[in-house]
């Protein structure tokens, strides 16, 4: 059987000779529609009548939301540039475009690029960060020259509503993780209000995730632009802010921010992200592939994550939430483990030990043990967020500080005892 196929490279002119020549039976293709745009192709491609699309650099308002759009669907994408356009080539492939090749290519060449990139496309869609793992950087002046960690780690802070303290344990990992050594990134990713910015002391009118968000989907992040798009707080810890306000969420696509985060890989040994409460999966709007979701970037970076730390309160109110959310996370991405994080732990809202009963609690109800236990202590966090400034600032020998530090530790696989040496080791390598 023939391979089905789309086009969409309208205005070039090389355009009805090519399309004349691939219909042609010894290719095993047939051109089941030529589209006039973005908008055209991607409707041709949810109606579930062809299996490949062959798309020029030039089509206007491509980005790489719309090749995930085509991926989702089931379709796999071959790029045409002009020839020797090295620029647009790279373009493409940045946009997650696989096969890549020059206008002036004889048809068999195409029909096989297409082929292939149908054979290479599983089942439900492609995911577009795999397709950047191995792009090079380009150069950008006057941007500072980013450092290189080979890929780093991915850890998504995430919790149920009802501030169980989510951004509290994400700033602290991601500052403890800098202080033992370890080159860290922190992520705003709340779609429903971060203050990532505001507990730090920073402008929270800085372009950060939604700037980087953009690049990605015009093809042209890269590590030297998210290097500049987040702040310095310290020579081993950047900042990536999140949107000013909470109605800027559809700037966060999923497919965007995967591809933020394998960019960040590159940047950063360890990238913590503090994600929304929220992994409802938005199933009123899902039918319609043109619709924004604005828990498809929280689901993404759960989904990209390699290590899922649930953050929920020790009270029974809190416990409740917990306990529910993580079902809910089950149900909407079973393929995901969290690894349980108990906040605020203390005296009072529980009868007994607390660790003991809470720890039994959780595991009665969820099947899982949680991992830490984070004692509470709000004159140390009242301190830290007045000031603007981090718990290792103005609370260095608070308890809750301490813990943090042991959990920051363990996600970076370094021993808290040689923390000390590491850091000597790395400021004589810088100087």
């Amino acid at each position: 059987m023939a391979l089905q196929v789309f086009t969409a490279v309208t205005g070039a002119g090389w355009e009805s000779a090519l399309v004349g020549a691939l219909d042609r039976d010894d290719h095993g293709v047939t051109v089941v529609r030529r589209c006039v745009d973005v908008s055209d192709l991607l409707a041709a491609a949810a109606t579930g009548t062809g299996q490949a699309a062959l798309l020029s650099a030039e089509l206007r308002r491509l980005d790489g939301d719309a090749v995930a759009r085509l991926h989702a669907a089931g379709v796999a994408v071959v790029g045409l540039v002009e020839p020797g356009d090295e620029q647009a080539a790279q373009r493409l492939r940045q946009l997650g475009v696989s096969q890549v090749l020059p206008a002036d290519a004889d048809p068999e060449s195409i029909a096989e690029a297409l082929r292939n990139a149908v054979a290479g496309v599983p089942a439900g869609g492609h995911d577009v960060a795999d397709l950047r793992a191995a792009l090079p950087v380009p150069e950008i002046p006057d941007a500072p020259e980013p450092p290189t960690v080979g890929r780093g780690r991915v850890v998504a802070v995430w919790g149920p509503t009802g501030a169980p303290g989510r951004t509290t344990v994400a700033v602290g990992v991601a500052d403890e993780a800098a202080r033992l050594g370890t080159s860290a990134l922190l992520v705003d990713a709340d779609v429903y209000g971060g203050v990532v910015a505001q507990v730090l002391g920073l402008l929270d009118e800085s372009p950060g995730l939604a700037g980087a968000a953009r690049q990605a989907g015009a093809g042209t992040l890269d590590s030297r632009t998210l290097v500049a798009l987040a702040w310095a707080v310290r020579p081993q810890l950047r900042v990536l802010t999140g949107p000013a306000r909470a109605d800027r969420w559809p700037e966060l696509r999923p497919a965007a921010v995967t591809a933020v985060l394998e960019e960040a890989r590159r940047v950063a040994e360890l990238t913590v992200v503090d994600c929304a409460f929220n992994v409802e999966d938005d199933e009123e709007l899902s039918f319609d592939t043109a619709a924004p979701r604005r828990n498809g970037a929280t689901l993404a970076v759960l989904e990209h994550a390699d290590t899922v730390l649930c953050v929920t309160g020790a009270d029974p109110v809190a416990l409740q939430r917990g306990i529910r959310a993580l079902d809910q996370l089950r149900d909407v991405l079973p393929q995901v483990e969290p690894l349980l994080v108990v906040n605020q732990v203390r005296r009072g809202p529980v009868p007994g030990d607390p660790r003991r009963e809470v720890g039994d609690a959780l595991e009665r109800f969820t099947g899982r043990r949680p991992r830490w236990f984070l004692p509470a202590d709000r004159r140390a966090t009242d301190a830290a967020l007045a000031a603007g400034r981090t718990l290792a600032e103005v609370a260095a020998g608070s308890a809750v500080r301490a813990e943090l530090r042991a959990l920051a530790a363990e996600l970076a696989g370094v021993p808290v005892a040689d923390a000390g040496r590491r850091s000597v080791l790395r400021h004589r390598r810088a100087g």
